[in-house]
């Protein structure tokens, strides 16, 4: 009797997909987190997404300015995590006699403002505030923008350009202004002013994610994926934007350090949560003791230009690493 052709056939197994959550922890932790994925011969279906996280922490911490960054940064978050314990009270409440000087009283380092006020206690607290809208107002922002640009980059027609005209409707109006005026309509409060600057900072996003869809909807890789009968959720979310976030990573650093200028110039004006204390809070309160007590906006002030310049240098730093050719170079 002739054996069953169809014991002699067995059946391969489906190679299975990785999340978008392995494809980003393969770029950037190492290739112990990547996953193979793609085509039936086992090949990754997309060889430039083949795991690189040494190589890009290895550039990352061989550049200077990008390790000047991450040191900064880092000392700003421990800071933002260790205030209530350094500082512990409510950082607006008066504690001294006002303006005293830094170094006057070994209590009050950075000195008192105009009500007796604590400056060391008020840049603790409010780095606290600053980190956590800039990170918020960064996270709604890569939210909407990645959608809108993974949507119409991928379905383009008559969705792409619609999605298109909003997304130039919002970059007509100053960002800056429409904060003011999302804020001015609703309470301020640091929930608010995060989504104001989130809502404003979106269409950046947008484009880079539209024109990274643009350009790897035709690649191989997607085609494997469709023969694979993927939907498109499956391959727009698992499939491109992996590939499409190295250069989101890089604007998300941008858009914490802008959300912080933003929420300054925000509580500069009068406009802040007036519940919570934070740079521009200080420097505004500090503006009229300018000639008799510079340090009142001196200190917040570099506060301010440090977490900016840290998280700049990181983001030059990471758009150097997670270049490949840049990468090589280094």
């Amino acid at each position: 009797m002739a054996p069953d052709s169809s014991n002699l056939i067995s059946p391969q197994p489906e190679p299975r997909a990785s999340s978008w959550r392995r494809q980003l922890g393969g770029t950037l932790f190492g290739s112990r987190f990547g996953t193979r994925r793609g085509a039936a011969a086992g090949e990754p279906a997309n060889p430039s997404q083949r795991p690189a996280g040494r190589g890009v922490w290895r550039a990352l911490l061989r550049n200077p300015s990008a390790l000047a960054g991450l040191v900064l940064l880092a000392a700003f978050v421990a800071l933002a995590l260790a205030a209530g314990h350094l500082f512990p009270g409510d950082p607006l409440d008066m504690v001294a006699a006002p303006f005293e000087w830094p170094g006057s009283d070994p209590q009050y380092r950075l000195g008192t403002d105009s009500l007796g006020r604590d400056v060391a206690a008020g840049i603790a607290h409010g780095t606290r505030v600053s980190l956590l809208i800039g990170a918020s107002a960064a996270g709604i922002g890569l939210v909407i923008g990645t959608l809108v640009g993974a949507i119409g980059g991928f379905f383009g027609g008559v969705v792409d350009d619609v999605l298109v005209r909003i997304t130039e409707l919002f970059q007509t109006v100053p960002s800056f202004l429409l904060v003011i005026v999302i804020v001015a309509i609703g309470h301020p409060s640091v929930t608010i002013i995060a989504l104001a600057i989130g809502i404003a900072s979106w269409p950046t996003v947008a484009r880079i994610v539209r024109a990274e869809f643009r350009s790897l909807r035709r690649s191989d890789f997607l085609l494997a994926a469709r023969s694979q009968g993927f939907g498109n959720a499956r391959i727009i979310f698992g499939e491109i934007l992996p590939n499409a976030l190295p250069p989101v990573i890089v604007t998300a650093s941008v858009m914490v350090a802008s959300a912080i200028l933003i929420e300054s110039s925000l509580s500069f004006l009068g406009m802040g949560d007036p519940n919570v204390v934070s740079w521009g809070a200080m420097i505004g309160a500090g503006r009229d003791s300018l000639r008799t007590a510079w340090y009142l906006t001196a200190v917040p002030g570099a506060a301010i230009v440090l977490a900016v310049l840290a998280l700049n240098l990181l983001g030059d730093g990471l758009n150097d690493a997670l270049n490949p050719r840049l990468r090589e170079r280094t």
